[in-house]
């Protein structure tokens, strides 16, 4: 329903003599710096007690002293308003605030933009098309720059005190640091709760992989409240387990079988990859860890010769690939995985694929922080079967959960 009576908008547009959109958008233009500038001399109006001219109601001594001139940014593009000032100097915008020259709402909409993976220069083009308004690329990396004190609070809020799934992965970038292009890793750590909700609980930009690297990332979960983790799913990243293992004695740590099949079949040729992935797959469905192990003993009699490495490799790494063996079906599909995060990281290259580099880790770190917050909001459903998989966490970790319900 329209919030203008008809009568009234056919009048406006024989008045104005609107015959296209373009002569619609100038009218309105007029119209709005007009509707501003009056309320402006409203506010004034309510501050002071009296209208101007009305000397009988006025119960101060302070009065109108004229006009400032300002340009300010709209919404319609710039305009140059008569900004009324008082006497005494009391008197505190309310429509226009002192100091801002922009009552657009363009800050949000250049974040908007930036959240979608827009480049400075397609933002700069974006904004004078449809506002008229000029803005560098160094506007918007300040206008983005204001979300630096939100992510460092969001990246430091405090966490729940027990997460029955933790999941760790990276990311890679080009990122220029101290005039040289490197190659960098966004580590992505999430987490799903007692209830089944999945969260992102942090984001760690980093060069190089270390146990002591991982220990701090661990420790700093630690400080802001998680208490315990019950299984760790995770790449094999280098120095991880260590970490893990360290700041966390009692957690089950899962290698992510998807992770160790690739790295696999890497030194397996095109023309064998077929049946040895069919023959794989019999190690890691099998029913219990004994009857994996035996089928992987086979698989080495069969391939040993021609990959001995691909073989070698699950042999080695055997005791963090194995652990989701001894769990019902709907725990191992959660645990035996870090597609969860895979699917997270897809989310991420959508808005990062117009960057071939970053200008810094902190560009970078806003940018994964914005689609962060909106991949989180459409997070709203728990796992499948999660009143069954909870039930049986606190079985096989009897004594865990309880303390925490």
């Amino acid at each position: 329903m329209s919030t203008i009576p008809k009568e009234v908008l056919r009048e406006m547009i024989n008045d104005g003599n609107l015959k296209t959109a373009g002569d619609l958008h100038s009218y309105l233009k007029d119209v709005f710096k007009d509707a501003l500038q009056e309320m402006l001399e409203a506010e004034l109006e309510v501050k002071l007690g009296y209208s101007k001219g009305d000397r009988k109601n006025k119960r101060t001594d302070n009065r109108r002293n004229g006009y400032s001139q300002k340009t300010v940014k709209t919404q319609f593009g710039e305009m140059d308003l008569d900004i009324p000032r008082d006497r005494n100097g009391e008197f505190e915008l309310v429509v226009v605030p002192k100091n801002k020259r922009n009552i657009s709402g363009i800050e949000q909409k250049v974040i908007s933009l930036y959240a979608r993976g827009m480049s400075t220069r397609d933002i700069h083009d974006q904004i004078k098309d449809i506002y008229g308004i000029e803005m560098s690329a160094e506007m918007v990396s300040k206008i983005t720059d204001r979300l630096i004190p939100e992510i460092k609070e969001w990246q430091t809020r405090p966490l729940k005190p027990i997460y029955p799934f933790v999941f760790i992965d990276a990311i890679h970038y080009k990122v220029r640091d101290d005039g040289q292009i490197k190659n960098k890793a966004a580590y992505v750590v999430l987490g799903v709760d007692l209830d089944g909700f999945k969260d992102i609980l942090g984001i760690w930009i980093g060069e190089s992989e270390s146990s002591k690297f991982w220990l701090g990332v661990l420790n700093e979960l630690k400080n802001r409240g998680l208490e315990d983790v019950l299984i760790f799913s995770v790449d094999g990243l280098t120095g991880l387990k260590e970490a893990i293992q360290t700041a966390y004695p009692k957690v089950e740590v899962q290698r992510c079988i998807i992770h160790q099949l690739r790295n696999s079949f890497k030194y397996v040729s095109y023309k064998d990859k077929k049946e040895f992935a069919r023959d794989f797959k019999a190690v890691y469905t099998a029913i219990n860890e004994e009857v994996a192990y035996e089928a992987l003993g086979e698989l080495e009699e069969k391939w040993n010769s021609k990959y001995p490495f691909a073989i070698k490799s699950w042999d080695m790494n055997w005791d963090v690939l194995s652990p989701f063996f001894k769990y019902p079906n709907e725990i191992r599909t959660i645990m035996y995985a870090t597609n969860i995060i895979e699917s997270l990281h897809r989310q991420f290259r959508k808005v990062t694929k117009t960057k071939s580099v970053f200008p810094s880790d902190q560009s970078l770190e806003k940018m994964l922080y914005l689609a962060s917050q909106n991949v989180m909001k459409k997070w709203s459903r728990r796992y499948k079967n999660w009143d069954y998989i909870f039930n049986q966490l606190i079985i096989y970790f009897e004594g865990r959960i309880e303390p925490y319900l």
